[in-house]
Formats: structure tokens, C-alpha cells, sequence
């Protein structure tokens, strides 16, 4: 299978079901037998995986993509034993990141909640024009790449995790702050958002928020 398939959907999939690392393999860059070149796909997923990652608390080191052709067994063997080494150094999955097993559930889902989002905007602002390694590091470990990254994802990853926290009871400003470790007035920016969108209600009578 072209790594180019493996989608953002995959990576964060095998986080949530409990893997400790994730290693994508795929054909070295410009040796694509395609002319679609997936292999810069899966540079471009890994680059937006690892920031994600970094965005909900979770090592990017726990990520990793190489690149080589079918004759570099000795590559593979070498990468992939590299990798588990490092791997067993950080330690079991929200371990070495200090999450909770409850905390990192959240984190992981409200990430796969946004890939579909991602994935649209990618299309349209994270799609580097030209095909070559050096452009894509350019572009994608660019200050102003991973400003606009920033900026995309911070609220909308805040939103999706506060609306999980609160599918399992109703909560007031300050619970959730507390538990995301959020800024109180960001939380209530995020609430009366929520609220605009239908997707939460204010019960006057507990003084917390509960999904509408």
C-alpha cells in the first residue's frame, strides 16, 4: 500500500487503541512508481500528525516516517529497531506525558474529531506547490505554517475536547478549566461559541453547561 494512504484517520486510530508508537514506511521521496508522488502525502500527513500531537499533550517522537526503497532491508531493520529503542525510553502511551488514562481518551478523540476538518484545510492553506523535500520542510517548519496551524486548530480542538468532557455530566466554567488545564476565560469564550452553534445549553438552576 502507497504510504500517501495512510491517512491521518489511521495514525491517531492506533493511538486511541493503545499503541505506544506509530512507524510509517514508504518509497524514497522522488522514487514514486506513481506519478502522483504519495510519499509527499504521507511527509505532509506526518508533518500535520506531529503538530497535533504536540497540540493535545502527546510526544511527536511517538511518530515517525522513513523513507527507502524495496532493496533497504538493512534500513528497515535498522529504523524500526531504532525506533522501538526509543519507543520503550518514553515509556507506555500519556505515561512520560503525564495524562491519565481518562485525559488521554479525550485528547485522542477530540483529535480524530477534527481530521475531517484538517483534511479540507490542508486542501486549501497546508498544500505545498512543489513536490520536493526541501520545499516541504520549508513550508511546513516555516514560522508562519506553524502559526496558521496554530490558530486553525487551538479552538476548535478546545470546543471538541470541552463537548466530550461534557457528554458524561453537566459542568460549570471553572470544572472545565480545571480539568482540559484551560484558561477560565478562554472557556467561557469557548462556551458562548458552543452556545451560538446550538451545541450547548446553561442551566441556571446548577450554574453549568450541559450538551443541548
Amino acid at each position: 500500500m502507497c504510504s500517501g494512504r495512510v491517512d491521518l484517520e489511521f495514525i491517531f486510530r492506533s493511538f486511541a487503541k493503545g499503541q505506544d508508537g506509530v512507524f510509517i514506511g514508504g518509497c524514497k521521496l522522488d522514487e514514486c512508481n506513481y506519478t502522483t508522488h504519495g510519499n509527499y502525502d504521507a511527509l505532509a500527513n506526518t508533518y500535520i500528525a506531529k503538530r497535533l500531537l504536540k497540540h493535545i499533550g502527546i510526544n511527536p517522537k511517538r511518530l515517525r516516517t522513513e523513507f527507502m526503497s524495496g532493496a533497504d532491508g538493512h534500513l528497515l531493520a535498522e529504523y524500526t529497531d531504532n525506533f522501538s529503542g526509543e519507543i520503550r525510553e518514553l515509556g507506555p502511551l500519556g505515561t512520560s506525558e503525564g495524562l491519565s488514562r481518562g485525559e488521554l481518551k479525550i485528547k485522542l478523540e477530540s483529535a480524530r474529531k477534527l481530521i475531517p476538518y484538517l483534511r479540507l484545510v490542508e486542501r486549501e492553506r497546508l498544500r505545498v506547490p512543489e513536490k520536493t523535500k526541501k520545499a516541504y520542510t520549508s513550508f511546513f517548519e516555516s514560522y508562519e505554517t506553524k502559526n496558521l496551524f496554530d490558530k486553525i486548530v487551538s479552538d476548535k480542538l478546545a470546543i471538541s475536547q470541552i463537548l466530550l468532557l461534557l457528554k458524561d455530566k453537566a459542568l460549570s466554567t471553572s470544572d472545565i478549566a480545571q480539568n482540559l488545564d484551560l484558561n477560565p476565560s478562554d472557556v467561557s469564550k469557548h462556551m458562548n461559541t458552543s452556545s451560538r452553534q446550538g451545541l450547548i445549553k446553561y442551566d441556571t438552576n446548577s450554574n453549568c453547561y450541559a450538551l443541548a
